[in-house]
């Protein structure tokens, strides 16, 4: 047997999370530890602290940097969440949008293929139009923003760069908060307890997942080697306002003042796709296991709260 598979075998496993100051990044970190994996986690400007995981700054863009750091940690298996998900931010720095959301997950998928190492990239539904709902993976991407685009161009470069990685495009996700990014939960609440009119669509439509289980996912098509694109959405189709609503149920708050719109009375720099609800039925006989939407919020009472320091999220 080759002596660096000796030692692969008796050494921890080590599992590299980019981005782990993100809300997924953090939530896939809690998780990896939980499953025994030895977790070292990339961030690039704010610190985060991560009890049990190796965390350092470095910046992903830099290719050379970025080789250095697989060389010298060697891990087992990398999942890659850096991004920039604000999708009116990319629409209008098309250029930065390019650069973190196309060319670093294509450069570090090259990188991890030239070392055998065990790749997962996060997409997102955004790639589709949202006319066509639900959508497998196989079913043609039609972005209607930038960031959409981008990450419909990362997935094609990132397999084309190595064909055994895995593309797990993920919906909206909502969950326990970070220390530094939360969820869009988190808005909601605050927004809730304060009993300010929360407007919310009925005629956008997505199969949510808590962070947490979005995790288990990625840890799931890591551990089954899966090759191309997985979907990982929940296993029900709502909209904003009825999502809305159940919060307003589960989490007990009375004073909460919903109101529903619609997405033409919110017109964002980036335009939004209508319904881009995943089939997800593949993940599913995989093992993944999405709770149903009310017991992912149920878990998250008392666990979640408005935190007045977030700033409404930017969203995958």
């Amino acid at each position: 047997m080759d002596p660096d598979e000796t030692r692969r075998e008796t050494r921890e496993r080590t599992l590299l999370v980019t981005g782990a100051s993100g809300f997924l990044g953090w939530n896939l970190c809690r998780a990896a530890l939980s499953q025994g994996w030895r977790v070292a986690g990339t961030y690039r400007s704010t610190p985060v602290t991560i009890p049990g995981a190796l965390l350092g700054r470095i910046d992903l863009t830099d290719y050379r940097d970025m080789k250095e750091m697989l060389r010298q940690l060697r891990p087992d298996g990398v999942i890659h969440t850096a991004a920039i998900a604000d999708a009116n931010f990319c629409q209008s720095h098309w250029s930065d949008s390019r650069r973190v959301n196309v060319e670093l997950p294509i450069n570090l998928a090259g990188l991890c293929s030239n070392r055998a190492i065990p790749f997962v990239f996060t997409s997102t539904d955004l790639v589709f139009d949202g006319e066509h709902a639900p959508y497998r993976e196989e079913d043609p991407v039609g972005p209607v923003n930038v960031y959409g685009e981008h990450k419909a161009l990362a997935e094609e470069g990132a397999l084309a760069r190595y064909p055994l990685a895995g593309v797990c495009r993920l919906p909206l996700m909502f969950g326990q908060a970070g220390t530094r990014n939360a969820s869009f939960l988190q808005w909601m609440l605050r927004e809730m307890q304060a009993g300010r009119p929360l407007r919310l669509f009925q005629d956008e439509f997505r199969t949510p997942v808590s962070g947490e289980t979005a995790s288990q996912g990625l840890l799931l098509a890591l551990e089954r080697r899966v090759s191309g694109r997985l979907h990982l959405g929940g296993k029900e189709r709502i909209s904003r306002y009825e999502f809305g609503l159940l919060v307003q149920e589960i989490f007990a708050l009375p004073q909460a003042r919903i109101l529903p719109a619609r997405q033409e009375d919110a017109p964002t720099l980036a335009a939004r796709p209508r319904d881009v609800s995943l089939d997800s039925s593949r993940a599913f006989q995989l093992g993944y296991r999405p709770p149903s939407l009310a017991q992912a919020l149920q878990a998250l009472v008392g666990s979640s709260p408005a935190d007045p320091t977030h700033q409404p999220p930017e969203e995958r």
